[in-house]
Protein backbone atom coordinates (compact mmCIF):
# COMPACT_ATOMS: atom_id res chain seq x y z
CA UNK A 1 0.00 0.00 0.00
CA UNK A 2 1.32 3.66 -0.98
CA UNK A 3 0.02 6.73 0.25
CA UNK A 4 1.23 9.98 -1.40
CA UNK A 5 0.64 12.97 0.47
CA UNK A 6 -0.46 15.56 -1.44
CA UNK A 7 -0.16 18.13 1.45
CA UNK A 8 1.23 18.30 4.81
CA UNK A 9 0.52 21.44 6.55
CA UNK A 10 -2.31 22.49 8.49
CA UNK A 11 -5.87 23.33 7.46
CA UNK A 12 -4.67 26.77 6.33
CA UNK A 13 -1.41 25.59 4.61
CA UNK A 14 2.04 26.86 5.81
CA UNK A 15 2.99 29.67 5.32
CA UNK A 16 -0.86 30.93 6.09
CA UNK A 17 -2.10 33.42 4.23
CA UNK A 18 -0.93 37.30 5.52
CA UNK A 19 0.74 35.88 8.34
CA UNK A 20 3.72 37.69 9.15
CA UNK A 21 5.11 35.94 11.89
CA UNK A 22 8.56 34.49 11.20
CA UNK A 23 7.41 30.79 10.95
CA UNK A 24 5.45 32.09 8.16
CA UNK A 25 8.25 34.06 7.00
CA UNK A 26 11.14 31.02 6.10
CA UNK A 27 8.58 28.35 5.07
CA UNK A 28 9.97 28.11 1.86
CA UNK A 29 10.82 25.45 -0.66
CA UNK A 30 10.46 22.00 0.98
CA UNK A 31 9.09 24.03 4.22
CA UNK A 32 5.72 25.08 2.35
CA UNK A 33 2.89 22.77 2.52
CA UNK A 34 -0.43 22.87 1.19
CA UNK A 35 -3.41 21.45 4.05
CA UNK A 36 -2.73 17.64 4.37
CA UNK A 37 -4.86 15.72 1.97
CA UNK A 38 -3.53 11.80 1.08
CA UNK A 39 -3.71 9.34 -1.70
CA UNK A 40 -4.29 5.71 -0.98
CA UNK A 41 -3.11 3.57 -3.58
CA UNK A 42 -4.45 6.08 -6.43
CA UNK A 43 -8.08 5.04 -5.41
CA UNK A 44 -8.66 6.01 -1.59
CA UNK A 45 -8.08 10.21 -0.86
CA UNK A 46 -8.70 11.50 2.76
CA UNK A 47 -9.39 15.00 2.76
CA UNK A 48 -10.67 17.24 0.02
CA UNK A 49 -8.46 20.36 -0.23
CA UNK A 50 -8.28 23.68 -2.39
CA UNK A 51 -5.67 22.60 -5.45
CA UNK A 52 -5.23 18.76 -5.10
CA UNK A 53 -5.71 18.20 -8.53
CA UNK A 54 -2.85 19.79 -9.19
CA UNK A 55 -1.15 18.97 -6.33
CA UNK A 56 -1.58 15.20 -7.41
CA UNK A 57 -0.63 16.10 -10.80
CA UNK A 58 2.76 17.14 -9.77
CA UNK A 59 3.48 14.19 -7.76
CA UNK A 60 3.25 12.31 -11.05
CA UNK A 61 -0.60 11.08 -9.87
CA UNK A 62 -4.03 10.92 -11.55
CA UNK A 63 -7.18 11.02 -9.79
CA UNK A 64 -9.08 9.64 -12.09
CA UNK A 65 -8.93 6.28 -10.19
CA UNK A 66 -10.07 7.64 -6.81
CA UNK A 67 -12.81 5.64 -6.50
CA UNK A 68 -13.86 7.49 -2.37
CA UNK A 69 -12.92 10.58 -1.32
CA UNK A 70 -13.23 10.90 2.63
CA UNK A 71 -13.13 13.91 5.01
CA UNK A 72 -11.99 13.81 8.75
CA UNK A 73 -12.29 17.13 9.86
CA UNK A 74 -15.04 20.27 9.96
CA UNK A 75 -14.34 22.70 7.07
CA UNK A 76 -14.63 26.16 8.18
CA UNK A 77 -13.84 28.05 5.07
CA UNK A 78 -15.69 28.20 1.88
CA UNK A 79 -16.95 25.15 0.48
CA UNK A 80 -13.90 23.44 -1.78
CA UNK A 81 -14.63 22.92 -5.68
CA UNK A 82 -14.88 18.64 -6.33
CA UNK A 83 -12.38 18.48 -9.29
CA UNK A 84 -14.33 16.56 -12.28
CA UNK A 85 -14.76 12.80 -12.27
CA UNK A 86 -14.18 12.84 -8.25
CA UNK A 87 -16.77 10.91 -6.43
CA UNK A 88 -18.99 13.42 -3.85
CA UNK A 89 -16.76 13.48 -0.32
CA UNK A 90 -18.29 11.76 2.46
CA UNK A 91 -17.96 10.85 6.23
CA UNK A 92 -18.05 7.37 7.80
CA UNK A 93 -19.45 6.98 11.34
CA UNK A 94 -17.36 6.28 14.34
CA UNK A 95 -16.91 2.72 14.54
CA UNK A 96 -18.11 1.51 11.39
CA UNK A 97 -15.93 0.09 8.47
CA UNK A 98 -16.43 1.31 5.21
CA UNK A 99 -15.38 -1.62 2.30
CA UNK A 100 -13.73 -0.46 -1.24
CA UNK A 101 -13.67 -2.74 -4.37
CA UNK A 102 -9.91 -1.94 -4.33
CA UNK A 103 -9.37 -4.62 -1.42
CA UNK A 104 -9.18 -1.27 0.54
CA UNK A 105 -10.99 -1.48 4.36
CA UNK A 106 -11.14 1.52 6.42
CA UNK A 107 -12.78 2.05 9.83
CA UNK A 108 -13.81 5.59 11.02
CA UNK A 109 -11.66 6.28 14.73
CA UNK A 110 -13.72 8.18 17.12
CA UNK A 111 -11.59 11.39 18.51
CA UNK A 112 -11.82 13.50 21.55
CA UNK A 113 -12.03 16.57 19.37
CA UNK A 114 -14.10 16.98 16.45
CA UNK A 115 -13.19 14.77 13.23
CA UNK A 116 -12.85 11.62 12.75
CA UNK A 117 -9.43 9.39 12.24
CA UNK A 118 -9.61 6.44 9.85
CA UNK A 119 -7.37 3.30 10.04
CA UNK A 120 -7.03 2.03 6.31
CA UNK A 121 -6.16 -1.66 5.97
CA UNK A 122 -5.05 -2.57 2.17
CA UNK A 123 -5.58 -5.09 0.38
CA UNK A 124 -2.07 -7.12 1.58
CA UNK A 125 -2.96 -6.26 4.97
CA UNK A 126 -0.71 -3.33 6.06
CA UNK A 127 -2.55 -1.13 8.29
CA UNK A 128 -2.61 3.04 8.33
CA UNK A 129 -3.76 5.32 10.70
CA UNK A 130 -4.79 8.99 9.78
CA UNK A 131 -5.51 11.38 12.47
CA UNK A 132 -7.51 14.76 11.66
CA UNK A 133 -5.86 18.20 12.84
CA UNK A 134 -5.77 18.67 16.63
CA UNK A 135 -7.32 15.24 17.26
CA UNK A 136 -5.89 12.28 19.73
CA UNK A 137 -8.20 8.73 19.27
CA UNK A 138 -10.76 8.63 22.17
CA UNK A 139 -11.19 5.05 24.06
CA UNK A 140 -8.31 3.09 22.98
CA UNK A 141 -7.66 -0.76 24.41
CA UNK A 142 -4.68 -2.52 24.36
CA UNK A 143 -5.18 -5.88 22.97
CA UNK A 144 -1.94 -6.31 21.83
CA UNK A 145 -1.78 -6.97 18.48
CA UNK A 146 -3.41 -3.75 16.71
CA UNK A 147 0.22 -2.67 15.48
CA UNK A 148 0.11 0.10 13.06
CA UNK A 149 2.50 0.13 10.21
CA UNK A 150 1.83 3.65 9.42
CA UNK A 151 0.50 6.72 11.55
CA UNK A 152 -0.18 10.05 10.28
CA UNK A 153 -0.98 12.55 12.82
CA UNK A 154 -0.76 16.18 14.24
CA UNK A 155 2.39 15.31 15.93
CA UNK A 156 3.85 18.66 17.02
CA UNK A 157 0.41 20.10 18.22
CA UNK A 158 -0.91 16.24 19.88
CA UNK A 159 2.25 14.34 20.70
CA UNK A 160 -0.59 13.01 23.71
CA UNK A 161 -2.15 11.30 20.57
CA UNK A 162 1.29 9.35 20.02
CA UNK A 163 1.48 8.66 23.72
CA UNK A 164 -1.63 6.92 24.12
CA UNK A 165 -0.87 4.95 20.95
CA UNK A 166 2.10 4.09 22.47
CA UNK A 167 0.42 2.95 25.34
CA UNK A 168 -1.64 0.40 24.14
CA UNK A 169 1.00 -1.10 21.43
CA UNK A 170 -0.87 0.55 18.50
CA UNK A 171 2.72 2.07 17.88
CA UNK A 172 5.56 0.04 17.91
CA UNK A 173 9.42 -0.01 17.08
CA UNK A 174 8.92 -0.27 13.89
CA UNK A 175 5.72 2.02 13.42
CA UNK A 176 6.66 4.95 10.62
CA UNK A 177 5.41 8.08 12.40
CA UNK A 178 4.64 10.83 10.13
CA UNK A 179 3.63 14.57 11.43
CA UNK A 180 1.05 15.94 9.39
CA UNK A 181 -0.81 18.87 10.19
CA UNK A 182 2.02 21.38 10.41
CA UNK A 183 1.54 24.88 11.35
CA UNK A 184 3.27 27.91 12.03
CA UNK A 185 3.17 27.31 15.75
CA UNK A 186 6.53 25.32 15.41
CA UNK A 187 8.95 26.67 13.35
CA UNK A 188 9.78 24.33 9.91
CA UNK A 189 13.10 23.37 8.60
CA UNK A 190 15.81 21.86 10.53
CA UNK A 191 14.08 22.55 14.04
CA UNK A 192 11.38 21.29 13.05
CA UNK A 193 12.81 17.71 12.27
CA UNK A 194 14.83 18.11 14.69
CA UNK A 195 12.04 17.61 17.34
CA UNK A 196 9.80 15.22 15.81
CA UNK A 197 12.99 13.15 15.70
CA UNK A 198 13.29 13.36 19.13
CA UNK A 199 9.38 11.53 19.33
CA UNK A 200 10.69 8.68 16.86
CA UNK A 201 8.22 10.59 14.15
CA UNK A 202 9.63 12.28 11.21
CA UNK A 203 8.31 15.03 8.14
CA UNK A 204 8.40 14.90 4.35
CA UNK A 205 7.52 17.04 1.89
CA UNK A 206 4.61 17.64 -0.04
CA UNK A 207 4.22 15.20 -3.26
CA UNK A 208 5.99 11.94 -1.09
CA UNK A 209 4.75 8.55 -2.02
CA UNK A 210 5.38 6.60 1.07
CA UNK A 211 5.14 3.08 1.32
CA UNK A 212 3.20 1.71 4.26
CA UNK A 213 5.17 -1.47 5.99
CA UNK A 214 8.72 0.21 5.20
CA UNK A 215 10.45 1.19 8.47
CA UNK A 216 13.84 1.65 7.32
CA UNK A 217 12.98 5.68 7.64
CA UNK A 218 11.72 5.55 11.23
CA UNK A 219 14.25 7.49 13.35
CA UNK A 220 16.17 5.86 16.31
CA UNK A 221 15.18 7.59 19.96
CA UNK A 222 18.44 8.70 21.50
CA UNK A 223 18.70 6.46 24.42
CA UNK A 224 20.56 8.95 26.32
CA UNK A 225 20.28 12.67 26.10
CA UNK A 226 21.75 15.28 27.89
CA UNK A 227 19.79 19.07 27.98
CA UNK A 228 22.12 21.58 29.39
CA UNK A 229 21.01 25.76 29.63
CA UNK A 230 21.17 28.09 32.23
CA UNK A 231 18.54 29.73 34.21
CA UNK A 232 15.57 30.37 32.28
CA UNK A 233 16.95 29.48 29.22
CA UNK A 234 14.04 27.10 28.33
CA UNK A 235 16.14 23.50 29.13
CA UNK A 236 13.09 22.23 30.72
CA UNK A 237 10.50 22.51 28.38
CA UNK A 238 12.88 21.27 26.08
CA UNK A 239 13.90 18.08 27.90
CA UNK A 240 9.95 17.54 28.57
CA UNK A 241 9.07 18.04 25.03
CA UNK A 242 11.27 15.11 24.28
CA UNK A 243 9.19 12.95 26.64
CA UNK A 244 5.61 13.94 25.97
CA UNK A 245 4.85 11.63 23.08
CA UNK A 246 5.66 8.64 25.47
CA UNK A 247 3.25 7.17 28.21
CA UNK A 248 4.61 6.44 32.04
CA UNK A 249 7.78 8.69 32.00
CA UNK A 250 9.09 9.09 35.32
CA UNK A 251 9.63 12.17 36.24
CA UNK A 252 12.86 12.28 38.99
CA UNK A 253 12.84 15.66 40.68
CA UNK A 254 16.16 16.32 42.41
CA UNK A 255 15.47 19.18 44.25
CA UNK A 256 13.19 17.70 47.19
CA UNK A 257 10.88 20.03 49.21
CA UNK A 258 11.98 23.20 51.40
CA UNK A 259 9.11 24.33 53.44
CA UNK A 260 8.28 27.85 53.79
CA UNK A 261 9.77 28.47 50.60
CA UNK A 262 7.44 30.10 48.34
CA UNK A 263 9.47 31.06 45.55
CA UNK A 264 10.57 27.33 45.17
CA UNK A 265 7.08 26.17 45.90
CA UNK A 266 5.72 28.45 43.07
CA UNK A 267 8.91 26.48 40.73
CA UNK A 268 7.52 22.98 41.16
CA UNK A 269 3.97 23.87 40.60
CA UNK A 270 4.56 25.21 37.22
CA UNK A 271 6.73 22.09 36.16
CA UNK A 272 3.98 20.26 37.39
CA UNK A 273 1.66 21.70 35.88
CA UNK A 274 3.54 21.33 32.43
CA UNK A 275 3.79 17.66 32.71
CA UNK A 276 1.38 14.96 30.75
CA UNK A 277 -1.33 13.58 33.36
CA UNK A 278 0.12 9.91 32.66
CA UNK A 279 3.64 11.00 33.82
CA UNK A 280 4.90 9.56 37.52
CA UNK A 281 6.51 11.61 39.63
CA UNK A 282 9.43 10.92 42.57
CA UNK A 283 11.81 12.88 44.42
CA UNK A 284 15.38 11.44 45.04
CA UNK A 285 18.20 11.90 44.49
CA UNK A 286 19.51 8.21 44.37
CA UNK A 287 19.67 8.17 40.93
CA UNK A 288 22.00 4.64 40.43
CA UNK A 289 19.06 2.23 41.29
CA UNK A 290 16.66 3.70 39.29
CA UNK A 291 18.39 4.18 35.78
CA UNK A 292 19.80 0.11 36.81
CA UNK A 293 15.84 -1.09 36.99
CA UNK A 294 13.92 -1.39 33.93
CA UNK A 295 11.06 0.58 33.35
CA UNK A 296 9.51 3.47 31.38
CA UNK A 297 11.98 6.63 30.42
CA UNK A 298 13.37 8.96 32.62
CA UNK A 299 13.44 12.31 33.17
CA UNK A 300 15.49 13.48 35.43
CA UNK A 301 15.63 17.50 36.68
CA UNK A 302 18.16 18.50 37.55
CA UNK A 303 21.83 17.35 38.08
CA UNK A 304 22.92 20.67 39.38
CA UNK A 305 20.52 19.97 42.30
CA UNK A 306 21.50 16.07 42.59
CA UNK A 307 25.20 18.10 42.76
CA UNK A 308 24.25 20.16 45.66
CA UNK A 309 22.80 16.91 47.63
CA UNK A 310 26.09 15.31 46.96
CA UNK A 311 28.34 17.74 48.04
CA UNK A 312 26.07 18.08 51.19
CA UNK A 313 26.86 14.26 52.18
CA UNK A 314 30.37 14.87 51.81
CA UNK A 315 30.68 18.18 53.69
CA UNK A 316 32.12 19.76 50.58
CA UNK A 317 31.81 23.35 52.13
CA UNK A 318 34.39 22.32 54.91
CA UNK A 319 38.04 22.88 53.93
CA UNK A 320 39.37 20.01 56.53
CA UNK A 321 36.60 17.75 54.99
CA UNK A 322 37.39 18.23 51.59
CA UNK A 323 40.75 17.68 51.83
CA UNK A 324 40.27 15.22 54.26
CA UNK A 325 38.17 13.08 52.17
CA UNK A 326 34.91 15.01 50.82
CA UNK A 327 36.57 15.57 47.48
CA UNK A 328 37.50 11.99 47.15
CA UNK A 329 34.07 10.82 48.07
CA UNK A 330 32.47 12.87 45.88
CA UNK A 331 34.42 11.77 43.00
CA UNK A 332 33.55 8.04 43.51
CA UNK A 333 29.41 9.50 43.70
CA UNK A 334 30.13 10.20 40.00
CA UNK A 335 31.72 8.05 38.53
CA UNK A 336 28.70 5.75 40.34
CA UNK A 337 26.61 7.84 38.65
CA UNK A 338 28.62 7.75 34.96
CA UNK A 339 28.96 4.62 35.10
CA UNK A 340 25.36 3.51 35.71
CA UNK A 341 24.45 5.81 32.88
CA UNK A 342 26.57 3.90 30.69
CA UNK A 343 25.14 0.69 31.56
CA UNK A 344 21.58 1.89 31.57
CA UNK A 345 18.61 0.46 29.12
CA UNK A 346 16.35 2.88 29.97
CA UNK A 347 15.68 6.17 27.92
CA UNK A 348 16.63 9.04 30.02
CA UNK A 349 16.80 12.68 29.78
CA UNK A 350 18.56 14.59 32.13
CA UNK A 351 18.57 18.59 32.89
CA UNK A 352 21.75 20.16 34.04
CA UNK A 353 22.80 23.87 34.50
CA UNK A 354 25.53 25.33 32.14
CA UNK A 355 27.32 28.04 35.33
CA UNK A 356 30.92 28.31 33.97
CA UNK A 357 30.45 30.82 31.23
CA UNK A 358 29.39 33.48 33.79
CA UNK A 359 31.18 35.39 36.24
CA UNK A 360 33.23 34.02 38.47
CA UNK A 361 31.56 33.57 42.14
CA UNK A 362 32.58 35.57 44.38
CA UNK A 363 33.08 33.05 47.55
CA UNK A 364 35.59 29.71 47.79
CA UNK A 365 32.85 27.32 48.29
CA UNK A 366 30.92 28.96 45.45
CA UNK A 367 34.01 28.29 42.49
CA UNK A 368 34.12 24.96 44.19
CA UNK A 369 30.74 24.17 43.57
CA UNK A 370 31.23 25.74 39.74
CA UNK A 371 33.93 23.37 39.26
CA UNK A 372 32.31 20.78 40.28
CA UNK A 373 29.49 21.05 38.41
CA UNK A 374 31.39 21.43 35.18
CA UNK A 375 33.50 18.12 35.70
CA UNK A 376 30.17 16.57 36.31
CA UNK A 377 28.26 17.78 33.32
CA UNK A 378 31.69 16.50 31.12
CA UNK A 379 31.42 13.54 32.43
CA UNK A 380 27.71 12.92 31.87
CA UNK A 381 27.92 14.66 28.56
CA UNK A 382 30.40 11.84 27.64
CA UNK A 383 28.12 9.05 28.64
CA UNK A 384 25.11 10.34 26.43
CA UNK A 385 24.43 10.16 22.97
CA UNK A 386 22.83 13.12 21.63
CA UNK A 387 23.64 16.58 24.24
CA UNK A 388 22.03 20.12 23.65
CA UNK A 389 22.70 23.22 24.88
CA UNK A 390 19.75 25.51 25.53
CA UNK A 391 20.16 29.31 24.94
CA UNK A 392 17.00 31.96 24.68
CA UNK A 393 15.02 28.65 24.21
CA UNK A 394 16.42 27.32 20.92
CA UNK A 395 18.25 23.94 20.94
CA UNK A 396 21.89 24.40 19.92
CA UNK A 397 23.02 20.37 18.98
CA UNK A 398 26.18 19.59 20.90
CA UNK A 399 26.61 15.96 20.03
CA UNK A 400 24.40 13.49 18.04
Amino acid sequence: MDVTLLGTGGPSGLPRPSCPCSSCAVALGVDARAATALLVDGALMIDLTPGVAFAAARAGHSLGGVRQVLLSHPHDGPAVEVPAGLPQPGRVPDGRELALLTGHRVRAVAMDAPGTGYAVTGPDGQRLLYLPPGGAPAGLEDNGRDVYDMVLADVVERPDALARLRAVGAVGPTTDVVAVHLDHDVPPGAEVRRRLAAAGARVVPDGTTLAVGAYEDVPDVPRRTFVLGGARSGKSVEAERRLEAFPDVLYVATGGTRDGDGEWAARVATHRERRPGSWRTTESCDLVPLLADEGPPLLIDCLSLWLTDAMDAVGAWDDAEWAGGGERALRERVRELTEAVRATRRTVVAVSNEVGSGIVPATASGRRYRDELGRLNAAFAGECEQVLLVVAGQALVLRG
